[in-house]
């Protein structure tokens, strides 16, 4: 029987530094200009490591958590923009489905259809995503947010009753700062909840080595002309410390 050994990749630098002061007896490996930080959060086995963006960057990493560190399992948070107009800053989406919204190979085959798999989107495993959401629930409902982040920085974001959704999740290498850039998504694909730069490649690596994986994503801006301003400060204040309650949550 394997070893559980889970994976936890962040999309920012702050959003594993919390996480890596989970772990005890942590080691720390560097490999292909990442540092890999492994030991136990609670009884579990783990491996946390900054993705950095973009495909390619997340693509590399996982690949590296799969091969040199043989994972059993993926958790991956990070932000993303939204794209539904019901999300608000602060919420947050497990994905269900995770598409490339830049994946074309037109006229060779379907738009968003991934080379050689014959799929379009990735789904994420049901089991993880029942224990995020779990986690998620525990943290919304106790109001663990007003306690580890405070009332003045949840209330400088307007997060005031953060909710929970699952959905499509699309990601490209680009990042969102104007309306016409989720005017021509939505068109395209109306069910996509929220986007971001790494999901979906991560997912079709896990698919493809039969991993399984969940993408949580947290709401830090609207994917519009103030992403750009809201984001540093929010990875900072707000979705670095959501990242650290969900994964102790999950791997309690």
């Amino acid at each position: 029987m394997k070893t559980r050994i889970v994976g936890i990749m962040g999309a920012m630098p702050e959003e594993i530094e919390g996480v890596v002061s989970l772990i005890t007896n942590c080691k720390v490996l560097t490999a292909g200009m990442r540092t890999y930080y492994s030991g136990r959060i609670n009884e579990t086995e783990v491996v946390v490591v900054f993705s950095r963006w973009g495909k390619v960057a997340a693509a590399t990493t996982v690949s590296t958590l799969i091969h040199e560190f043989h994972i059993t399992e993926l958790i991956f948070t990070g932000v993303a923009g939204a794209i539904a107009s019901k999300l608000k800053i602060g919420d947050v989406v497990i994905g269900d489905q995770l598409i490339q919204h830049d994946m074309d190979a037109q006229p060779l085959m379907e738009r968003f259809e991934i080379p050689l798999l014959n799929k379009t989107y990735f789904e994420g495993n049901q089991s993880l995503s029942d224990l995020a959401s779990k986690a998620i629930h525990q943290i919304f409902d106790s109001k663990q947010l007003h306690t580890i982040i405070g009332n003045e920085e949840l209330s400088s974001f307007g997060i005031t009753h953060p909710q929970l959704y699952f959905g499509e999740i699309a990601s490209g290498d680009q990042f969102f700062s104007g309306s016409e850039q989720k005017t021509n998504l939505t068109n395209a694909l109306p069910d996509v909840l929220c986007v971001e730069m790494e999901g979906a490649a991560v997912a079709q690596v896990c698919y493809e080595h039969e991993i399984p994986f969940v993408i949580i994503r947290t709401i830090s801006d609207a994917a519009d002309e103030q992403s750009h301003i809201d984001f540093p400060a929010f990875i900072r204040k707000i979705s670095s410390k959501y990242s650290v309650a969900i994964i102790k949550n999950m791997l309690a």
